[in-house]
């Protein structure tokens, strides 16, 4: 007789019964959800450049492409067959076979992550009834994150394998971020295993059905939406290719084809996290609120994949904006704002979700469960006014800091160490000539040709 600590509790059950849909279809099924899936990733990395650029130009109050195609449309496809046809030139001295391998390495786990997320119910395809999903597993949402894990190795690895100092600095800024922003998401994710009581990407969608996630879980759907910009290295945080101090990169060394496919890892984990988003917080395909009522049959059928894909539209805009309107972060802020305030609020937020959790699963008190929330309530705000004071503090003393040198460097041209020639010495020496006069009046007494400069 099994042990009672040993049975699989009522949750782990009902999560693996959302599993029963796979692993039943043909192998042609099967052939053609993966090759629709990567074709989407295709076309929506030429769609997501257009945009990119057409919306952008939009908001700098300038045109986008508008000359390959129907307004434009074509430019993406166009660009990608210049590169495709670029001379394909490797520096001399790279490690050949790491620095060739490193950006499939950056590609290919942003399609894998997308084999497990949900686009939509059991349909009918040709004649088989088959979920509008590649595949699910037990630990389906562990998935994303080993698959994100993955392709910071091509960063790093490209950065490493082109020998150049730029494309090296643009590596380990891309493996700190990526891990510092990546402990965060994980700990966004945490929060909704919690209340969905599974790992089932197709289970989490399912618990969402009376209320998103994006609405019972706030703070993890935000602090996802800051880590999944900071994941993708797009602006603000794209410090793993800041022109302005590293000229590249770890794409630095790169071009053609090779250029390309870190191009294409780049908007396709786009994609991917943002799907995740959809899926996680935003009730993956279910209906918006309301238009079930509305629409009788929204959850049935081909109409969920049109919830799911204006959602994920949506979700892609935030790129978008994000990166015509911000400005790009130093890199100390960007690792303060990942350990010093995403990591700590996450903590904080899973104990309270967990807790809170725990008792209604208890059946405890409503009560209790309300003394509980107004603590941890309560607790936030008294942290959240003390750390507004001690930045307001650290703001008055670096402004007093400020004024303290300015004034001394005023009155003491050498403060601060900084080598200044004596204002009573001749500044270059006798092989240059003296300055002009400053007035018309000093001209006419003063200029006399070869005449030192004296410093006076």
């Amino acid at each position: 007789m099994t042990p009672a600590v040993l049975e699989p509790p009522a949750a782990l059950l009902a999560s693996e019964a959302h599993l029963e849909a796979f692993g039943q279809d043909p192998w042609w099924i099967t052939t053609i959800k993966a090759l629709a899936i990567f074709v989407f990733l295709m076309v929506c990395v030429l769609m997501m450049i257009m945009a990119d650029r057409k919306v952008m130009g939009r908001m700098q109050q300038r045109h986008g492409p508008n000359r390959m195609g129907p307004f434009g449309l074509l430019q993406s496809l166009f660009d990608g067959i210049k590169l495709s046809l670029k001379e394909d030139l490797i520096p001399r001295g790279v490690d050949r076979f790491v620095y060739i391998a490193a950006p499939m390495i950056a590609a290919v786990p942003a399609f894998i992550a997308f084999s497990v997320i949900p686009i939509g119910p059991e349909v009918n395809l040709f004649g088989v009834v088959t979920p509008l999903q590649l595949t699910d597993l037990p630990i389906a949402a562990l998935v994303v994150l080993a698959t994100a894990a993955l392709g910071v190795y091509g960063f790093v690895l490209g950065g490493w394998a082109s020998q150049s100092p730029y494309a090296l600095l643009g590596g380990l800024r891309a493996s700190a971020q990526v891990i510092s922003y990546e402990i965060a998401m994980g700990l966004s994710f945490v929060a909704v295993f919690i209340m969905s009581g599974t790992l089932t990407t197709s289970g989490i969608v399912d618990a969402q059905r009376g209320l998103w996630f994006a609405v019972l879980l706030a703070p993890s759907f935000l602090i996802y939406l800051v880590t999944m910009v900071g994941e993708t290295n797009r602006l603000p945080f794209d410090l793993a290719e800041g022109e302005g101090e590293i000229v590249g990169g770890f794409m630095t060394e790169y071009g053609s084809m090779k250029f390309t496919m870190f191009f294409l890892a780049e908007y396709v984990n786009m994609c991917t996290v943002a799907a995740v988003s959809v899926t996680l917080f935003l009730g993956g395909w279910l209906a918006p609120p309301g238009v079930a009522l509305l629409l009788p049959g929204a959850n049935e059928g081909w109409w969920p994949a049109l919830w799911w894909l204006l959602k994920f539209v949506c979700v892609m805009f935030l790129f978008i904006w994000a990166r015509g309107s911000l400005p790009r972060v130093r890199y100390d802020q960007l690792m303060k704002l990942g350990w010093k305030v995403l990591i700590p609020v996450q903590l904080v937020w899973i104990t309270a979700v967990a807790v809170v959790r725990m008792l209604v699963l208890e059946d405890a008190s409503p009560v209790v469960v309300t003394a509980v929330v107004a603590a941890f309530t309560a607790a936030t705000v008294a942290a959240f006014w003390a750390w507004l004071r001690h930045a307001r503090r650290e703001r008055a003393e670096a402004a007093a800091e400020r004024a303290h040198n300015a004034r001394r460097a005023h009155e003491d041209a050498a403060f601060g160490g900084f080598p200044v020639p004596p204002s009573t010495a001749a500044h270059y020496g006798s092989s240059v000539l003296a300055e002009p006069p400053r007035t018309a009046t000093a001209a006419a007494g003063s200029n006399k040709k070869g005449e030192e400069v004296n410093g006076a």
